[in-house]
C-alpha cells in the first residue's frame, strides 16, 4: 500500500511538473499576469518558505504521531472517550478543509477570467468532478473492502468441526472467534486492540489507505502554490493556517491509521508520506517559481480539477467513513454523553477551519 501511494504522490507530481513547465502550456495572456504590488518580495519571500517547510513538517509530524503513541500515552487509547472525541475534532478539520478551502478554491479558478468563455464558464466543472469524485471514492471503498474480505478469508483456518472457532490471519495479527465474540493473540506489535473483528479491521485499513491518497493529493497541490508563491502578505497566514490543519488532519489521519493495527513500519511509512507531502510540495513550488504562473490557463485547470476531486474525496471520507461510521456506532449511541462531547468537537474543529478561511 506504501508503495501504491508513493506511486501516486510521484504521479501527481509529474503531472503538475509537465503542466507547469511544457512549452506554450504556461503562458498567460496579458490581462491575466500575477498582481504585483508592496507585498511581492522574492527575497523576503523564500525564507519565510524555508521556515514553513520545517513548521509543517514538524506540526505534520506531531499531529500524526500522536494517535500513534497510544501505549505512552494511555488517555489516547482508542478504546477511551478522549480519543472518540480528538478523533470528532479532526474529523470536522477534515470536513472544513473539504468544504471550506478546496472547494472554493476550485470554483475560483475554473471559474477564472483566464479561462476561455467555453467550456469553463458554460458548465460548473468543480462540482461535477467533485461528484464523481466522491462517487469513485465510494466505488474505491466498496470494492477495496470487498477485495480485502475475499482476499483474507482464504486464510481462515476452522480449528474444529463444528466451526465455532476460526482464526484469520491478518498480517498484522492473528484474531481468534470464540462462539461469535473475538479476541486477540498479541503475535505483532501493530496487532490490533482485544474485541477488534475482523470485519472491522479490514473497513479501517481500505479508510485509512484512501484517506491518506486523498489528503496526499492536496497536500502536494497546497504546498505548490505555497512555493510559487512571492506574496509575504499571503504566505504568513497561509503558514499559520497549515499548521493548524495539518497537526488536526493528521491526528485524524492517525486515528485511523491506529485503529487498522497495522505494523510499526507501516504505520511508520504512512505517517512519513503524510508528514512529507506538503513540505515536499513547497520545495516543487520553489523550484518552479520561475516557470510556474498561477494565473496561466494550465495551472488553473490542473490545480482546480486537482482540487475539485480532492474535495469530493474529503468531503466523502470526513462525512461516511469518519463521522457517520463513529456516530452511528455502538459506542457512541451508547454513550449519549460522549456523543454530545464529540458533536461539539465537530463543530469546533469545522468552525476552527472555516474561520481560517478569512485568511488563507
Amino acid at each position: 500500500m506504501a508503495t501504491s501511494i508513493a506511486v501516486k504522490l510521484i504521479s501527481v507530481a509529474a503531472i503538475l511538473l509537465w503542466s507547469f513547465t511544457s512549452p506554450g502550456l504556461g503562458v498567460v495572456p496579458e490581462d491575466c499576469q500575477a498582481e504585483s504590488g508592496d507585498c511581492v518580495d522574492k527575497s523576503k519571500a523564500l525564507p519565510l518558505k524555508i521556515i514553513a517547510i520545517a513548521a509543517i513538517l514538524v506540526t505534520s509530524m506531531i499531529g500524526v504521531g500522536l494517535p500513534l503513541v497510544t501505549r505512552s500515552i494511555p488517555a489516547l487509547d482508542p478504546e477511551r472517550g478522549l480519543f472518540v472525541v480528538v478523533k470528532a475534532f479532526a474529523s470536522g478539520v477534515i470536513l472544513g478543509t473539504g468544504f471550506m478551502h478546496v472547494l472554493p478554491d476550485s470554483f475560483d479558478m475554473l471559474s477564472s477570467s483566464c479561462l476561455k468563455e467555453h467550456p469553463w464558464h458554460k458548465f460548473p466543472f468543480t462540482g461535477f468532478v467533485a461528484m464523481l469524485s466522491a462517487l469513485v471514492t465510494l466505488m474505491v471503498d466498496a470494492l477495496g473492502t470487498s477485495i480485502y474480505t475475499k482476499r483474507n478469508s482464504s486464510d481462515v483456518i476452522p480449528e474444529n468441526n463444528d466451526g465455532a472457532s476460526r482464526e484469520l490471519e491478518l498480517g498484522s495479527g492473528a484474531v481468534q472467534f470464540h462462539g461469535g465474540h473475538g479476541h486477540h493473540h498479541h503475535h505483532h506489535q501493530g496487532a490490533p486492540k482485544e474485541g477488534a473483528d475482523a470485519k472491522t479491521l479490514l473497513r479501517y485499513r481500505v479508510v485509512a489507505m484512501v484517506l491518506e491518497l486523498g489528503i496526499v493529493v492536496h497536500s502536494v497541490v497546497i504546498g505548490l502554490s505555497l512555493g510559487a508563491s512571492n506574496d509575504t502578505c499571503t504566505i504568513k497566514p497561509l503558514v499559520a493556517a497549515l499548521c493548524f490543519h495539518q497537526m488536526f488532519e493528521g491526528m485524524g489521519l492517525g486515528g485511523c491509521i491506529q485503529q487498522a493495527g497495522y505494523k510499526s513500519l507501516k504505520k511508520v511509512v504512512m505517517a512519513f508520506f503524510f508528514s512529507v507531502t506538503t513540505p515536499f510540495g513547497i520545495a516543487l513550488g520553489i523550484g518552479l517559481a520561475n516557470t510556474y504562473r498561477e494565473n496561466s490557463p494550465s495551472a488553473l485547470i490542473t490545480v482546480g480539477l486537482l482540487n475539485a476531486s480532492s474535495a469530493g474525496l474529503l468531503i466523502y471520507m470526513a462525512l461516511v467513513d469518519l463521522l457517520a461510521t463513529d456516530f452511528m456506532g455502538p459506542k457512541l449511541q451508547g454513550n449519549i454523553r460522549l456523543q454530545i462531547k464529540s458533536y461539539v468537537a465537530v463543530f469546533l474543529g469545522a468552525g476552527g477551519m472555516s474561520l481560517m478561511a478569512k485568511w488563507a
